[in-house]
């Protein structure tokens, strides 16, 4: 090969040209990505995204060691309905008044006309399932006209009391039907389940600011979603190290009961840290999916709660009365609760679950083996 002069200097400037290229992070991607590099030198840093750390119990603060959670109301509200509870347990030795139980339900005064050991601004009623309002009432009318024959023995076509086996009394009208279970049971669905899986898990809630304070002035240092998701959590009732301690009352006490078979202590309790945490540390998919693992397993619980209930009324059928109309008041209710999981999420659909009430005999005297057999197949194949 001859070399002459005009190769040595192109060679030349070809090796000065390459050798002059600026060498970084070519990666736009990368935390320290040069604009301006170009060859990568392997240098690039990956950017590990939002990150954030799930507390083991219920409690959240800010930069500044401040609490940011609160859900008075939610607290109240339950306080309501274990008063609620209450008075329509002395309706087995003594008539109750209807009105009294909706002025507690509308909160009437701010002390449910003074039925209510406490004041509150907070009221079951208008976070009741609207289309459900004046069924509740109706109910307590039925509870009411039925406390009037405490006295009576209960018996198809006579309301009053009968006692179970074990001692423990109730009170029935003419059908059988325990309205103080489906008042109660069903408030925990209507109001709590509802509000916690429709409502505070909805965009209408959870689209909203998660980068100001809403009031640290007045000790409001959380977000707006990051409250909205505590007032969810607060309608489950459990304590913030839930399950190291059990309540006694709703959603908690019955997410209890079912833990042996679905483990939902844990599951629940870990997506409440988990979702929160997520809102906190602004990874709203981690968000997304902790509620939606929340809505399957409580639309779970109330299932698999029916199914117990059904189990019992087996149990009970021709040897105790008072047991098998008590347990399914109960399975009647928690099946009706199925209906306030959200429509998206919700297992039966609008049609299939007015299917499984009227697997319900209009008078409970009636019900039979394969009544409660249906009810239970009809839930299993579901869920």
């Amino acid at each position: 090969m001859k070399i002459t002069y005009l190769t040595i200097v192109l060679v030349a400037g070809a090796l000065t040209f390459t050798s002059c290229k600026k060498k970084g992070c070519t990666d736009p991607t990368a935390l320290n990505y040069d604009a301006s590099a170009e060859k990568d030198d392997g240098s690039c840093e990956e950017d590990p995204g939002p990150s954030y750390t799930t507390p083991s119990t219920y409690v959240f603060t800010d930069a500044n060691g401040n609490n940011t959670v609160a859900y008075q109301g939610q607290t109240d509200r339950l306080n309501q309905l274990s008063e609620m509870t209450a008075l329509m347990g002395t309706g087995t030795s003594a008539p109750v008044d209807a009105q009294a139980l909706k002025d507690m339900f509308a909160n009437v005064g701010d002390n449910g006309n003074g039925n209510f050991t406490f004041t509150s601004t907070k009221q079951l009623k208008n976070k009741t399932f609207p289309a459900d309002q004046a069924l509740f009432e109706g109910w307590m009318d039925d509870f009411a006209a039925a406390s009037q024959s405490h006295a009576m023995t209960a018996s198809d076509g006579q309301a009053g009391t009968l006692t179970t086996n074990s001692g423990s009394t109730y009170l029935f009208d003419e059908n059988g039907i325990e309205h103080k279970q489906f008042i109660e049971k069903g408030l925990m669905g209507a109001t709590f389940m509802y509000q916690a899986l429709v409502v505070y898990f909805g965009d209408g809630k959870m689209n909203v600011d998660n980068t100001t304070a809403e009031d640290p002035a007045n000790g409001a240092y959380y977000t707006a979603m990051e409250h909205h998701f505590d007032e969810a959590f607060g309608y489950f009732g459990v304590d913030v190290d839930f399950p190291a301690n059990i309540p006694d009352r709703f959603w908690g006490k019955y997410c209890n009961q079912q833990d042996p078979l679905i483990n939902c202590n844990e599951d629940m309790m870990n997506n409440f840290l988990k979702g929160r945490a997520a809102i906190t540390g602004n990874v709203l998919s981690d968000r997304d999916a902790a509620i939606s693992a929340l809505r399957t397993e409580w639309e779970d619980i109330s299932a698999y709660q029916t199914v117990k209930y059904i189990n019992d009324c087996l149990n009970y059928f021709g040897s105790d009365d008072a047991a098998f109309l008590h347990a399914l008041a109960e399975a009647y209710a928690f099946a009706w609760n199925l209906r306030y999981a959200p429509t998206e999420t919700r297992r039966m659909t609008t049609t299939e679950h007015a299917d499984l009430m009227s697997l319900f005999p209009t008078n409970f005297w009636n019900t039979t083996i394969t009544d409660l057999n249906n009810i239970k197949n009809a839930i299993e194949a579901k869920y």
